[in-house]
């Protein structure tokens, strides 16, 4: 009977002993215990524009190199580096936005270790609180989906949409006192247009998820080119140099207007946070103005860090303009007059404005 309970005891602990070795290799190790290389911050971190931030690299065993970048770029490079390294990284060269830390750092049989942090950078800018005031009211035709609202000159021209997919989508002149289209280039329902700019004659008109701009000659309309892109596009402006393209999100991409390449692509911030659903575009006296969709909101925005310096309430526009159309979105500034106008989706009324822009931020 002892030798039995002794075979039993026996199996059991053989089975336990089996069991836990099974267990222990194929728990999956931690992430931290597999990076013998990694920040010490355990979090992404939100900081303002301008300020400097440390960050910590702690390594577990030898490292032979390590290489430390900030967005695209390579920061700092290490040698042998002791286990411990902090350093500092100023935020005043970069952009407002989400900006990448990687490590990349190789161990002394050469085995690549990399770990990666997200840094959100707000502006350092608390933006302005600007309305508009109304000097002028002209007749807009309420079949018309705004997309997109230009100058050329005097030329005035305006793009739509095709929300019923009837092949509504064009791109016309305007008559800016009666609101008629004196001409116009139209796109099959296949299409859904967007936003359109003007550049040395040249009209683009973007589309929003077919992933085309079309390039018409503004003479006779006839098209010239046909660019691709990845990802939807909104509205399109450009600063006499590189198209910028918004596609609903916070970024804004710049493009060379010969080739659609991109140049860059900055975010846009406030001291809170991203703004998203930027929508139509206009080029202002050195600053984007962006449609906020489904907002009466205009984010008046700085090219160069993405920073927003004013937002425009122009809710007094949908009140006395909207009738039965949708939302705001239409900017137009005629750089010859100095005049800027704006409408809405289906809005039968498009406005002469006056940018009011007060001092302080409220």
């Amino acid at each position: 009977m002892k030798k039995k309970l002794l075979v039993y005891a026996g199996v059991v602990l053989g089975i336990g002993l089996i069991a836990f070795f099974l267990y222990t290799n194929n728990t999956s190790p931690t992430e931290e215990d597999n990076n013998t290389c990694y920040f010490e911050l355990d979090e992404n971190l939100t900081i303002t524009h301008g300020k400097e931030f440390n960050i910590t690299i702690l390594s577990k065993e030898k490292i032979k190199t390590l290489e430390l970048h900030v967005g695209d770029s390579l920061i700092s490079k290490w040698a042998n580096p002791s286990n411990k390294i902090q350093f500092p990284i100023a935020t005043g060269y970069l952009g407002v936005g989400a900006v990448s830390i990687v490590l990349i750092a190789k161990d002394t049989k050469g085995k690549e270790i990399r770990d990666e942090r997200v840094v959100q950078i707000l502006s350092d800018i608390i933006p302005q609180q600007w309305s508009v005031k109304i000097n002028a009211e002209f007749p807009h035709l309420d079949s018309n989906f705004t997309q997109g609202l230009a100058f050329s000159g005097n030329d005035f021209f305006e793009s739509t949409g095709d929300p019923n997919k009837t092949g509504s989508t064009l791109v016309g002149e305007i008559d800016l006192e009666t609101g008629k289209i004196k001409r116009r280039t139209t796109l099959d329902a296949s299409y859904f247009g967007e936003g359109l700019t003007i550049l040395d004659k040249q009209i683009f008109q973007i589309t929003w998820t077919n992933q085309s701009c079309f390039v018409y000659n503004q003479s006779d309309f006839s098209k010239t080119k046909t660019y691709s892109y990845t990802g939807e596009g909104w509205g399109i402006c450009n600063d006499g140099k590189s198209l910028i393209m918004s596609d609903g999100s916070e970024r804004l991409t710049f493009r060379n207007p010969k080739t659609f390449e991109v140049q860059k692509t900055i975010e846009v911030y406030t001291n809170e946070g991203p703004i998203t659903k930027l929508n139509e575009l206009e080029y202002i006296d050195g600053y984007v103005y962006a449609n906020i969709w489904t907002k009466n909101l205009i984010a008046v925005i700085d090219p160069q860090k993405g920073k927003v310096i004013a937002i425009i309430d122009a809710t007094e526009l949908a009140t006395k303009g909207k009738g039965n159309g949708e939302v705001l979105n239409g900017i137009a500034y005629n750089s010859i007059s100095k005049k800027t106008y704006m409408t809405g989706k289906f809005w039968p009324k498009l406005f002469e404005v006056e940018i009011l822009k007060k001092v302080k931020a409220s």
